[in-house]
């Protein structure tokens, strides 16, 4: 059974360059083998979770890490060049925008081929419920992705290249209620022994409630995204993805071998008005001061555990980004003294004591004397030295209030796009593909 799943599993890896199942191998297990049986929809929930780890989030970290100006290019390639620049110079055409795109879609459209086809399949509730929670959960973290990038998103992948796209508002909310009705399914019937063999690394309920969490305070609805974030358990083992010397860690590749191509900004890129904290232990953990530049920045190195092998796992999620969810929650309710508890318990929080070995340890509270803007400022620095690289910079840049990029080059502007253009490819292809914005 392993040797057969293990089969399955390799042939819809194998399968990705195209839109759909359809194998040419006439000794290849076919899209009935895969869609229509328990152990193919297995694998392929593998599949799902395989091709996002190794594909669609180095892009996701990577392309707004440049954009939000946490990282910096460190090679002349055209593309990051033009990413660097940003603005109205970054182009349509441009390989890195058009790859972050390309690979969250197909996963995106992984994830939609086994919830469209799970029904069709008997097998055991607890087996069912946690194969919805797992596809429902890597669908929704796709949409984010997009919503963070983009104005507008497919709502559903299609293969006949003419996918709707929705405001990333409605894409989100959709999120939501398809998360909150797989983590109720997943709640009554709970993960089979059968499930857990086969996909055991993510913690389903604490991911589906801080994604739920995520996504409220991202669309506004504060209260929805309070109550989420209570449920996310802070002392739970955490959630990796996994990586080997076959499949080895995106970030690493990109910061340690051959051509060098990223490096983190000094200071995780904040401007001086929001410099880390003296004393701020976050900064060892991830960073490690050197001396050299970037084409434009003066950069670090990464030396934070998730990022500095090929083997590092990468963090499914950061327990603590639900404190700063509850913080920036009430922040937005004008409940300030609870706000400040929460940001408090984040910036005062030991390395010891965090699953992750993330803490600031610092010993003073933060106090803004009623002034919420203060307050925004100092739980988006949090966000953005507690979070850093998790792909959420450019997005928390835009909804914190952060100044909106110049129309001109300014490599001193703290991020130099507030969305990107719809790849040309997906222009070319889609004819219901929007217009794209000015920044």
């Amino acid at each position: 059974m392993k040797i057969i799943k293990l089969f399955l599993f390799l042939t819809v890896l194998a399968s990705l360059a195209s839109c759909n199942l359809d194998l040419a191998n006439p000794n290849a297990a076919t899209e009935a083998d895969v869609l229509t049986t328990k152990d193919g929809l297995l694998a392929l929930a593998k599949g799902v979770e395989h091709r996002y780890a190794t594909s669609t989030l180095p892009a996701a970290i990577l392309t707004p890490g440049i954009s939000g100006r946490e990282i910096a290019a460190m090679t002349t390639f055209s593309s990051l060049e033009e990413l660097e620049d940003g603005g109205a110079q970054l182009a349509s055409e441009n390989e890195r925008v058009t790859r972050l795109f390309a690979r969250t879609m197909r996963t995106k459209g992984m994830a939609e081929t086994l919830l469209d086809n799970m029904d069709n399949v008997s097998m055991n509730a607890g087996t069912k419920s946690a194969l919805r929670a797992h596809a429902t959960l890597f669908r929704s973290m796709c949409l984010g992705i997009l919503a963070y990038n983009w104005e507008k998103v497919p709502a559903k992948n299609s293969k006949n290249n003419d996918a709707q796209f929705v405001d990333r508002e409605a894409a989100l909310r959709d999120a939501i209620a398809q998360m909150s009705s797989a983590l109720t399914a997943l709640e009554a019937e709970p993960a089979s022994d059968e499930f857990n063999k086969t996909l055991s690394g993510i913690d389903l309920n604490d991911a589906l409630n801080l994604y739920i969490a995520r996504f409220n305070l991202i669309v506004g609805d504060y209260d929805g995204a309070i109550d989420a974030a209570k449920k996310v358990n802070l002392a739970a083992a955490p959630s990796y993805f996994y990586y080997d010397a076959q499949n080895p860690n995106g970030i690493f590749t990109t910061m340690f071998e051959g051509t060098i191509e990223y490096a983190p900004i000094v200071n995780f890129g904040l401007p001086t008005t929001l410099t880390p904290d003296a004393g701020d232990q976050r900064v060892g953990f991830y960073l490690a001061s050197v001396t050299k530049s970037g084409i434009h920045f003066d950069v670090d190195s990464i030396v934070a555990p998730f990022f500095n092998a090929a083997d590092a796992g990468i963090p499914v999620y950061y327990p603590s980004e639900a404190t700063l969810i509850l913080a920036e929650a009430y922040a937005n309710k004008d409940d300030f003294d609870t706000a400040e508890t929460y940001l408090n318990e984040v910036r005062k929080k030991a390395a010891a004591d965090d699953v992750l070995g993330i803490g600031a340890g610092l010993l003073t509270d933060f106090t803004a004397n009623n002034d919420k803007q203060k307050l925004l400022n100092e739980i988006y620095k949090n966000r953005r030295i507690e979070l850093f690289l998790s792909g959420l910079g450019l997005e928390d840049s835009r909804r914190l209030g952060r100044p909106t990029p110049p129309a001109t080059v300014d490599y001193s502007a703290e991020r130099n796009r507030n969305f990107y253009p719809y790849p040309a490819d997906e222009r070319l292809n889609n004819p219901n593909t929007p217009a794209n914005p000015t920044l």
